[in-house]
């Protein structure tokens, strides 16, 4: 790995001299697009998520939660992007680029994850840390994927895209899920947005439900979606149709239905949990790579 650069600021613009060339590390901005897309598109699973965010909200948006970065060569190519905000997240095909990236995301003051291939999270922090960083929690997630769906034993004619009225019962089982992979509950500390997130997911057809006798069964949010990947999340089967097969009918019906436009599905699953893994074995998901999320300290009025 080369030397840490040197920092200057000018304005908006970060420039890293990398003896023997420079790299400049400057926000996107409308209009960039279609390039970052093209940039994006070369690793279509890693980069789901991401890519949805430009996709769905352009490079300019609340509804980021943080700021597009491209981290530029003396020539003006990409080799890096990144979103630095609520959570950081990246996509580099040069170390100078992780290495420029993890500098000015030091600058952010109210991150609260780091996420990404394990490997390239590890080299993003030797460059991110400074005294006054310390991680409150490390995950390590599986990346599953799914391309061809498995065969149904019986069709959920239940199954369907959540309405308005629904959020009341979703959004309890959704701040669980986060409170169970984070130790923080979006409920508590930001309400009024957690609400608003749960319920544009809602509007844009995005969870998706199985709802008997008025009790939810079953939940899954389609948290990003591409031309090419959907990145799912939020899978909650009821405690007691566990063990029924219920799950395994719904991911299947599930991913016939999400398949019929995409290429591929994919999820994280946390490496320990044996019974999520075997869980999505069995739906036909398979592993492709080793995950890691940094939880940082939380830091007073943060939004979750």
């Amino acid at each position: 790995m080369f030397q840490t650069a040197a920092l200057n600021i000018a304005k908006s613009d970060y420039r890293f001299a990398t003896n023997p060339v420079e790299v400049t590390v400057s926000p996107l901005t409308q209009g960039q697009e279609k390039e970052v897309i093209e940039f994006l598109s070369e690793r279509p699973i890693h980069t789901v998520t991401m890519m949805s965010m430009v996709i769905d909200n352009g490079l300019v948006s609340t509804f980021n939660r943080g700021t597009f970065y491209g981290c530029r060569d003396f020539n003006g190519r990409l080799e890096g992007v990144a979103l630095i905000g609520h959570a950081t997240l990246l996509e580099t095909v040069s170390d100078r680029a992780l290495c420029a990236l993890a500098q000015v995301a030091r600058d952010c003051s109210y991150t609260h994850m780091i996420m990404g291939e394990q490997e390239r999270v590890a080299d993003f922090w030797e460059y991110y840390i400074d005294a006054g960083v310390e991680r409150r929690l490390v995950c390590r997630e599986w990346l599953f994927e799914l391309r061809w769906p498995m065969p149904a034993s019986e069709q959920v004619a239940g199954l369907r895209v959540a309405t308005e009225a629904e959020l009341e019962q979703v959004m309890p089982i959704q701040a669980q899920l986060a409170f169970e992979e984070s130790g923080v509950d979006p409920m508590k500390v930001d309400p009024v947005g957690f609400r608003q997130r749960c319920l544009r997911r809602i509007s844009l057809g995005r969870t998706w439900v199985l709802v008997e006798n008025g009790t939810l069964i079953f939940k899954a949010d389609v948290i990003s979606e591409t031309g090419d990947v959907i990145y799912l999340e939020g899978i909650w089967v009821k405690q007691d149709r566990r063990h029924d097969g219920t799950g395994v009918r719904c991911m299947t019906e599930l991913s016939q239905n999400l398949l019929s436009r995409v290429k591929s599905i994919c999820l994280l699953v946390n490496e320990q949990n044996k019974q999520a893994q075997a869980f999505y074995r069995k739906c036909g998901f398979l592993f492709r790579a080793t995950y890691e999320t940094v939880f940082l300290p939380r830091k007073e009025g943060a939004a979750s």
